[in-house]
């Protein structure tokens, strides 16, 4: 019945493909449990209601793409739109919590009506093919890095050497090798699960080594997330001082919703001839939906997440995925502790061998043909080494089409490209 419902056979998988790759994907961002709420506690947001918060968000959200939009993508809320509200919002600008979640709320409300309007849908299909591919192997060279930082292996440097090699002989620098090893000589042998199997192994070893510690519960109770749940200020956010905030954080979301969706698809083969996904209104509705549940729950911008890619590699290519991830978050609100034991040294590995697999899509890239690789170029590099994806792709939206019209070949650009292109000269332009 599960295979009918979502269409498994016809998309080319299987049943137990589909619920590894959902518990890959779960397994790989499961740590946006802990993060989340320690990022926007520095904003005032306390903790216990926030990982509340954050979980529902993800397991409601996730479980709509699955059942709505049938596609094997994740939602939570978003790496570094949590950091600019907590860093940048908060601290620097002085703007209460409150007020930036009601931006939040007004930017899903707005997206809402932009992919309803088919708007957001004429201008994902504006995007060149070129630009599709630089945002597949961004996201891959972003995973990678992810996920060599996380593990140790590269470190932060010094002013003149931002990166460095990180010191080899710790040992969950070791256990983290050691299981890249593991998980590259599984796939090497086409070992189904091989992912998900490389992250169990790696945890267990470094809970045996005592490199991660063994949780000191398994089930408890979540926090109320009555503190922060409806806590909007809407008269602060429409405010003149926070418009162009407002503006930035529209901007932040919808280029990393667009490239993260046409991305992952990418990987997944799951864009059609023209390099478009087909019914890509249904997740960029769900994605919206999500983001408007996640500001009343008391959380930031939520939408797809690029370790939605773990899953993929892992075999999901339908909802079912979905639906296996959003289960998992469910019950991560009671065995929380559990589920963030499993330590960087286990899931990194796993970031890094996804980004190299999603890095081919470079190969696409015509290079001979520099109105075309320059973008591409500049999306691949400043999504990686600012550490920002909507600064790399809003970047390749503003060169793609000038890149075009100095070429000769402006005619080429539709509409909904000169809208992001406008959308993004406006980030750059009002970016704190």
């Amino acid at each position: 019945m599960l295979e009918r419902w979502f269409g498994i056979r016809s998309a080319g998988s299987t049943l137990p493909r589909e619920v590894i790759g959902g518990v890959t994907t779960f397994l790989t961002m499961v740590y946006i449990v802990v993060v989340n709420p320690a990022i926007l506690e520095s904003a005032g947001i306390p903790r216990g209601a926030s990982m509340t918060a954050t979980v529902l968000t993800a397991a409601i959200g996730t479980l709509a793409m699955g059942i709505f939009a049938n596609r094997p993508f994740a939602i939570a809320p978003y790496m570094g739109e949590n950091a600019f509200v907590a860093f940048t919002v908060v601290k620097v600008l002085g703007f209460s919590w409150q007020t930036a979640l009601a931006g939040v709320f007004l930017g899903g409300v707005l997206f809402t009506l932009l992919t309803l309007s088919g708007l957001r849908k004429a201008m994902a299909e504006a995007i060149p093919a070129s630009l599709k591919a630089a945002f597949t192997a961004g996201i891959g060279l972003f995973l990678a890095f992810i996920g060599l930082h996380e593990t140790g292996i590269v470190a932060l440097g010094t002013l003149g050497a931002p990166v460095r090699l990180g010191d080899l002989s710790r040992p969950e620098v070791l256990v983290a090798i050691g299981t890249f090893l593991a998980m590259g000589a599984l796939q090497i042998r086409r070992v189904p699960g091989a992912l998900l199997w490389g992250i169990l192994l790696g945890t267990g070893v470094a809970m045996a080594l005592g490199v991660a510690p063994l949780p000191d519960r398994v089930v408890g109770l979540p926090p109320s997330p009555a503190p922060i749940l409806l806590q909007m200020d809407f008269r602060g956010a429409l405010s003149v001082g926070f418009l162009n905030v407002l503006l930035v954080m529209f901007v932040m979301d919808f280029v990393d919703t667009l490239g993260t969706l046409l991305g992952v698809s990418d990987r997944a083969g799951l864009l059609d001839a023209q390099g478009n996904l087909p019914g890509i209104e249904r997740p960029m509705l769900v994605d919206a939906l999500s983001t408007v549940l996640a500001a009343c729950l008391g959380t930031t911008t939520a939408g797809a997440y690029i370790e939605s890619a773990a899953g993929v590699e892992a075999g999901a290519r339908t909802g079912l995925a979905s639906v296996v991830t959003g289960s998992l978050f469910l019950l991560a609100l009671f065995l929380a502790p559990l589920f963030t034991a499993v330590p960087a040294a286990a899931y990194g590995p796993v970031l890094v061998l996804v980004g190299l697999a999603m890095t081919s899509s470079l190969a696409r890239i015509p290079f001979a043909r520099l109105e075309e690789s320059l973008p591409a170029l500049v999306v691949v590099g400043l999504m990686s080494f600012t550490y920002n994806l909507g600064v790399g792709m809003a970047a390749g939206f503003v060169l793609a089409p000038l890149c075009r019209v100095i070429a000769g070949r402006g005619r080429e650009v539709r509409p909904g490209m000169w809208m992001l292109f406008a959308l993004s000269l406006a980030l750059f332009a009002f970016f704190p």
